[in-house]
């Protein structure tokens, strides 16, 4: 258990904002962890997994526990499917190139996405057509207040739209320690349709594609479009891609009838926000240090010296400039803090 006072967290959120912790201890035990939230009250603790989801606009005047858990169990086993138990602090690529060598698919398609094993669940992380609730077996938590780990099934957990119990009705009232996929060990369920998958596996001529090859192709496609945050500071999609009405769409298809779009249930249409925003004018649009980047422009990045303030700031300004144009109310994937 590392214990330190007044603590930069620069390089603990992949922003690289420099904001410090009263308090900083990062725990690597269900034990240790439990220690720590009987010594501190519930509203004076800050949770801080991968630091990817996340922007620090002020300094932490709280004691920020860092989840350092660790480990990846074999819970079960037949001869179609596994189910791993993976500590939180478990880096979340890193896991995913373990199942690749393993030969556990349904992970593949979200590879490179930064963070750490922990958080996904809360945000129901996703990428090119798959969601971590297609894996998702349960999860094991431990509650601030009682300090008693529950277990939460797929259901409990009210999987939605980036978004989970975890991040609305129990807020701040758990602490997710491990997590529990259900993956497939033959007769993978492959996800090529989504993106630019099949371009890439055509440009490398595969047609009969593995999950490595698949995961391959994400990780260069994300590696094109997006910055390595331990090189351009970002935290992945800044915005999450907004969802409208199918009345509200075909008012603005007549209006802008190139709008890309993806139809998600009845009634309810996709849009990517990276689109509205490079459509707007806003792609490599910079303020200061802050920026939407030159690639991609529903990310948004560091240049090295801006504040989380000004980060926020120039999200604003995003936001406001494609309502004006769009009537479209994009809303913030990552956590501001």
């Amino acid at each position: 258990m590392q214990v330190a006072e007044n603590f930069s967290l620069k390089e603990y959120n992949t922003f690289g904002v420099d904001v410090m912790a009263r308090k900083f201890i990062s725990v690597h035990q269900t034990n240790e962890l439990r220690d720590v939230l009987q010594q501190a009250y519930a509203s004076d603790i800050f949770v801080l997994g991968g630091g990817s989801n996340m922007l620090l606009t002020k300094d932490i005047n709280k004691t920020v526990i860092h989840i350092g858990l660790k480990g990846i169990e074999l819970i079960s086993e037949n001869p179609n499917e596994v189910i791993l138990k993976v500590g939180a602090g478990e880096n979340w690529h890193q896991f995913v190139l373990y199942c690749i060598e393993k030969g556990y698919g349904g992970l593949e398609n979200l590879s490179l996405i930064p963070g750490n094993v922990g958080t996904a669940p809360v945000q129901n992380i996703g990428a090119y057509g798959v969601e971590l609730k297609d894996s998702f077996e349960s999860c094991e938590a431990m509650r601030i207040q009682t300090l008693e780990v529950d277990t939460f099934s797929a259901e409990q957990c009210e999987f939605g739209y980036r978004n989970s119990v975890f991040k609305n009705k129990l807020k701040g009232e758990y602490i997710i320690t491990s997590v529990n996929f259900k993956l497939s060990k033959k007769n993978h369920k492959l996800s090529t349709s989504y993106g630019a998958i099949q371009a890439e596996l055509d440009k490398h001529k595969i047609k009969e594609p593995t999950i490595r090859n698949i995961s391959n192709a994400v990780v260069n496609i994300r590696q094109q479009k997006l910055p390595d945050p331990r090189e351009l500071g970002n935290s992945g999609s800044f915005f999450k891609n907004p969802v409208i009405t199918e009345s509200e769409f075909k008012k603005l298809q007549k209006q802008f009838p190139e709008m890309p779009f993806y139809a998600i249930h009845a009634n309810q249409i996709k849009i990517p926000a990276g689109w509205l925003i490079d459509q707007a004018g806003l792609k490599g649009y910079r303020k200061g240090d802050a920026a939407v980047h030159k690639n991609q422009a529903l990310v948004l990045v560091n240049y090295g010296g801006a504040t989380g303030q000004e980060i926020l700031a120039l999200s604003k300004e995003i936001q406001e400039k494609i309502y004006n144009k769009y009537k479209i109310k994009l809303e913030a994937e990552v956590n501001i803090f």
